[in-house]
C-alpha cells in the first residue's frame, strides 16, 4: 500500500486527475491524505468533491480555509463574494447536502501514529506541540460537528487572539484554533500569528518568520505535512514537508509518498490561471 500526500486542489480536478495518473494510484490498496483547500478558485469544485468523497476510505481529506468557508456560504451567514463564484455550483448541486455532510465530518488534523505523520492544513503555532494540535484540533471537529455549528460559522472570521493561552475559551479559543490550522502562515519573534501576512518568506517584514522556524516551537522534530501557502512552494525542511505549489496560480499539482523516501510528483496547471494576487 503507498500513502501520498497531495497538496492544494482548489478544484484543479483535470490535474488531479492527471496527477492521480503519474503516481499509478490504485484506490483498492493505495491511501492520499489531502492537506486541504479541495474547492474554491479552480474552476471544478464540484467534481474534485464528488471524486474524492467517493473514494471513501482511500481519502482523508483534512480541512482548510476554503472548505470551511464553503460550509460557511452553505451553512452559516457568510457574505458572498466575487470569489466565491466557483462554489456556486456546488451550493446548486443536486447532491449539494451529502456532500457537504461528508465535508463537514472531515478532520482538521489527521496524526498517524506508525508513521509518524501529522497532516493538516496550514501550521501549528509555536506554543503548541503535537499532542496539544490534537487535542486542539479535536475540539474544533466536535463544534463543527455539534448543533451549533452555524454558530462556529459564524464566528470563526477574524485575526484575534493572535497568541495562544491555555485558558482561552469560548468562540476566542475556537477561532484561535481555527486560525493556526487553516490560516498560518507566519508568526513574530514572540509566537504571535501574523495572519495578514501572505507573500513568499523572503519578502517577509524584519521580525516575522515562516511558523516552521519560529523559535523554540514545541512542534520541533514532529514530522509534519501542510499547505495552504502557495507562495512558500514546496518545502521539505526539519521535519516538514509544504506542498502548496500554487496549481491554480498558474504553478503545478505535488504529491509525495510518505510511506517509503520519495520524491515529490508535480503536474502543471491545465486549467488556465488565475491572476497572482487575486482576491
Amino acid at each position: 500500500m503507498a500513502i501520498y500526500a497531495v497538496g492544494d486542489v482548489q478544484g484543479c480536478a483535470a490535474e488531479l486527475a492527471t496527477l492521480l495518473e503519474r503516481l499509478h494510484f490504485q484506490p483498492a490498496t493505495d491511501r492520499l491524505w489531502f492537506v486541504g483547500d479541495l474547492v474554491n478558485r479552480g474552476p471544478r469544485s464540484l467534481d474534485v468533491m464528488r471524486f474524492v468523497a467517493g473514494l471513501g476510505e482511500a481519502a482523508v481529506v483534512t480541512l482548510g480555509n476554503h472548505d470551511l468557508h464553503l460550509l460557511a456560504l452553505a451553512r452559516g451567514h457568510a457574505r458572498f463574494r466575487d470569489s466565491d463564484r466557483p462554489l456556486q455550483a456546488v451550493l446548486e448541486a443536486p447532491d449539494r447536502e451529502p456532500l457537504l455532510d461528508w465535508l463537514q465530518s472531515r478532520p482538521m488534523l489527521h496524526h498517524d501514529a506508525q508513521l509518524g505523520v501529522t497532516v493538516l492544513h496550514a501550521g501549528l503555532p509555536p506554543q503548541w506541540d503535537v499532542a496539544l494540535a490534537r487535542t486542539c484540533a479535536g475540539e474544533l471537529e466536535r463544534a463543527l460537528r455539534s448543533d451549533r455549528s452555524g454558530a462556529l460559522f459564524d464566528e470563526m472570521y477574524g485575526n484575534e487572539p493572535d497568541l495562544w493561552r491555555d485558558d482561552l475559551d469560548g468562540p476566542d479559543r475556537l477561532r484561535f484554533i481555527t486560525n493556526a490550522l487553516t490560516r498560518l502562515r507566519a508568526c513574530d519573534r514572540q509566537g504571535r500569528m501574523l495572519l495578514k501576512l501572505k507573500g513568499p518568506p523572503q519578502q517577509l517584514p524584519d521580525g516575522a518568520l515562516p511558523w516552521f522556524r519560529a523559535p523554540g516551537r514545541r512542534s520541533a522534530g514532529a514530522r509534519i505535512v501542510c499547505g495552504h501557502w502557495s507562495a512558500l512552494g514546496y518545502v521539505d525542511e526539519a521535519g516538514v514537508l509544504a506542498l502548496d505549489t500554487g496549481c491554480v496560480w498558474g504553478g503545478t499539482l505535488t504529491a509525495q509518498r510518505l510511506d517509503v523516501p520519495s520524491a515529490p510528483v508535480s503536474v502543471p496547471n491545465s486549467s488556465g490561471a488565475l491572476p497572482i494576487g487575486a482576491d
